[in-house]
């Protein structure tokens, strides 16, 4: 993915954790700083089933006048058969781009919660199940720009991780502007290096790497540290703490290990919290949640677990 994607090794490591977590990533930054390309290259690298070059990728560009049926799909009248037949949309596949999802109505924006929490979709009185690996990466522009939706706080919950791509330093855009060309070509040639199957086999060897008690102990204690806060008006839930846990196994998978260090708790703990919390205005975002990370990591030093 590095061929394509310059400069973005923390952020590419993010989006495969949530892939290897089993959840849905959020991605939010300016329009041309490549959360597109990420996607496409992410499933250009992945081999599909059945004999099929790459699993199946989806992009949907979000709109304001975008219905829900445009994603789910509808019933389309069979002429021939004289008798009605559903017609799947573009949530039916292995990863999707959920391109400025906050241009759509919350109504569309909740058309996808059903997929990201159950891994199904229902249509009429009849539920569908998505494909075994359902990847969700949702592009987001910052809430302060024009025509834009902010997202439900239930949707944002869904969400594992909300990542920033943020620019590439000046070295790195130098580089990319003499070889924008070899980029492109890389990103069309780009070479399978998993398959659908060893995606779904390490999801479950995420599930099996070692956390300590401790550590259990340390998410315990920020997720109600958040709630507990005076300058948090909502905290992290109990299904944050799941998604918490499940991302500190898969992003120590990512790294090359078979447990959960404290560094780990350290490097995405904001990434898996912060976009679910609400603080009580911009200065406390800037400070509060940091208390609560640092008082825990102080402790865990203390303990030399590993």
């Amino acid at each position: 993915m590095e061929s394509v994607i310059r400069g973005k090794r923390p952020q590419i490591e993010m989006v495969i954790t949530c892939l290897l977590a089993k959840g849905h990533v959020l991605m939010e930054d300016n329009p041309g700083t490549g959360k597109t390309v990420l996607a496409r290259t992410l499933a250009q690298s992945i081999s599909g089933q059945n004999d099929e070059a790459t699993v199946l990728f989806k992009r949907v560009q979000f709109t304001p006048d975008l219905l829900p049926m445009d994603l789910i799909g509808s019933h389309l009248f069979d002429e021939k058969n004289t008798d009605f037949i559903f017609k799947k949309g573009p949530l039916f596949c292995n990863v999707l781009l959920a391109d400025e999802i906050n241009r759509a109505s919350p109504k569309v924006q909740s058309a996808l919660l059903e997929c990201m929490a159950e891994g199904q979709i229902t249509v009429g009185d009849t539920t569908i199940k998505l494909e075994d690996l359902f990847f969700t990466i949702a592009t987001q522009n910052p809430v302060e720009m024009e025509g834009t939706y902010p997202l439900p706080a239930a949707q944002l919950d869904r969400f594992f991780m909300k990542i920033y791509f943020g620019y590439v330093d000046a070295g790195t855009e130098i580089d990319i502007y003499r070889n924008y060309t070899q980029i492109q070509s890389n990103l069309e040639h780009l070479q399978q290096v998993l398959s659908l199957h060893d995606i779904l086999n390490l999801q479950k060897e995420a599930d099996a790497v070692f956390v300590h008690d401790e550590i259990i102990q340390a998410v315990s204690n920020i997720v109600r540290g958040t709630r507990e806060h005076s300058e948090i008006t909502l905290g992290a839930s109990t299904r944050s703490g799941i998604a918490f846990l499940r991302c500190l196994r898969a992003f120590a998978l990512v790294k090359g290990r078979s447990f959960v260090t404290e560094d780990d708790v350290q490097a995405i703990a904001k990434a898996v919290l912060d976009h679910r919390l609400i603080y009580r205005n911009k200065e406390a975002r800037l400070r509060a949640f940091d208390q609560i990370l640092q008082k825990e990591m102080d402790r865990l030093s203390k303990l030399k677990l590993f």
